[in-house]
């Protein structure tokens, strides 16, 4: 792995420096990095994308170990220099294929290289510290300071944490930590208009990708593969990716043939795809985003898997469409959230959330729904989801949903806790308008 170790370096550390100084999501950045250098083996690859998302995954706990070895506290240091450190000390923890030496050495000559030649005996020895004196460091006390513990073990905020202290017990808190930091299969569901779940198995395995069985009749776990463009079954639409969680919205939506859906907040498209795939290429399915960013991935999806029941369209769910006004047999409402159900997929969403943001969210998704609901025919089915485990997004605007329109009663709600190795967090409703 340590072949063009400055080389691959460099690149994580632009990566974190992105997400850390400018702001950027850390899929994206490690995306856009990836996309750019296509001629990386699938192995360095692999490294960039380790290093990235386990120090990003693990950087309150680091954070928490540099400040006991540091004589500048981490908030202090230069942003090159904080970023070096903390892909250091993940490298130092986890990556027991790297020695210590080589990530002290590599890490001094990163910080030499973008020109703090000043600070390179400070980076050497801090690390050389950390190094030896990793195996003794002191968590908080887990019996007076419990959610202190958590906090650093497990790199979550602490206002998280508080949070979910309301609604869940300690065990189950520390279940979603575990979940979040586990790794996670991806999940994908066949496409039974193109293939049988056999089939695609047979053909995934023959391209050397691991396959798993699910639960789910038409669902399958895949692991171990570079990247999804490269599978031969992906570009031929034969398989969507989307959690399981997800796919919960479809199933419990159930259209009959021939159902006009409504998915006003769809991208990237695929509890839409579900959707039409469930109604075997009958009725409609209007697949609908706010930017033409958005549109142009649910399109992308659509031309992918040559499905002829859905379009896409741009739109501001906000604002009211009079031509929908009672067309809709089934509305999905699957609204922007604060995505504390997917922290193990995105996890520095975790360090820009905030209370304050929360709050706004769960306002907006009560303007979109206040909007949407009047798309619902007599009769038909309102679904609404998002990705967080938060009772202010959840349950407690489903509440104020049924209080504001009578006209539609709850027929079930379940929050879905996030699963090791199985599924992420999820949140749907289901509610149906009195005929």
């Amino acid at each position: 792995m340590g072949g063009d170790t400055i080389n691959t370096r460099e690149l994580a550390l632009d990566i974190l420096l992105a997400v850390d100084r400018d702001g950027e999501y850390s899929h994206i950045a490690i995306r856009n990095t990836l996309d750019k250098y296509r001629y990386l083996s699938k192995q360095e690859r692999s490294f960039i994308k380790r290093l990235c998302e386990g120090t990003l995954e693990h950087m309150i706990w680091i954070d928490y170990v540099l400040d006991q070895f540091s004589s500048v506290p981490v908030n202090k240091m230069k942003p090159v220099i904080r970023c070096i450190l903390r892909n250091s000390v993940y490298e130092l923890k986890y990556m027991d294929a790297v020695p210590a030496s080589a990530t002290c050495n590599e890490a001094v000559k990163l910080a030499q290289k973008r020109g703090f030649r000043n600070l390179k005996g400070f980076v050497n020895g801090v690390l050389r510290s950390v190094s030896r004196g990793l195996g003794a460091v002191v968590l908080p006390d887990r019996k007076s300071n419990p959610l202190e513990y958590l906090s650093v073990a497990y790199s979550m905020p602490l206002w998280i944490l508080q949070l979910w202290q309301a609604s869940y017990t300690m065990e189950q808190i520390e279940g979603f930590l575990e979940a979040f930091l586990s790794e996670m299969p991806t999940a994908i569901r066949v496409n039974p208009l193109k293939t049988t779940k056999e089939e695609l198995e047979k053909e995934l395995k023959a391209d050397k990708v691991q396959v798993r069985e699910t639960e789910l009749e038409d669902v399958l776990f895949i692991e171990d593969y570079d990247t999804l463009e490269r599978i031969p079954g992906f570009a031929a639409g034969k398989f969507h990716v989307q959690d399981i969680s997800s796919m919960q919205v479809g199933l419990w939506a159930d259209p009959s043939k021939g159902s006009y859906v409504l998915d006003v907040c769809a991208a990237p498209g695929g509890k839409s795809l579900h959707m039409a795939e469930l109604m075997e290429g009958t009725g409609t399915v209007e697949a609908r985003d706010l930017t033409e960013y958005k549109v142009s991935l649910i399109q992308e999806n659509i031309s992918r898997c040559q499905l002829s029941n859905i379009h896409a369209q741009q739109a501001d769910a906000r604002k009211s469409d009079e031509k929908m006004l009672g067309k809709a047999d089934i509305v999905i409402a699957d609204l922007p959230c604060s995505g504390l159900g997917v922290l193990g997929r995105k996890s520095d969403i975790k360090y820009k959330i905030n209370k304050k943001s929360c709050q706004e969210l769960a306002a907006l998704q009560r303007e979109i729904l206040h909007t949407v609901q009047q798309y619902v025919k007599p009769g038909g089915i309102l679904i609404y989801s998002t990705c967080t485990i938060n009772p202010g997004e959840n349950e407690e605007n489903t509440a104020w949903f049924i209080k504001e329109h009578p006209e539609f009663h709850l027929e079930k709600q379940q929050q879905l806790l996030p699963q090791k190795g199985i599924r992420d967090g999820f949140f749907l409703a289901k509610m149906r308008k009195h005929a």
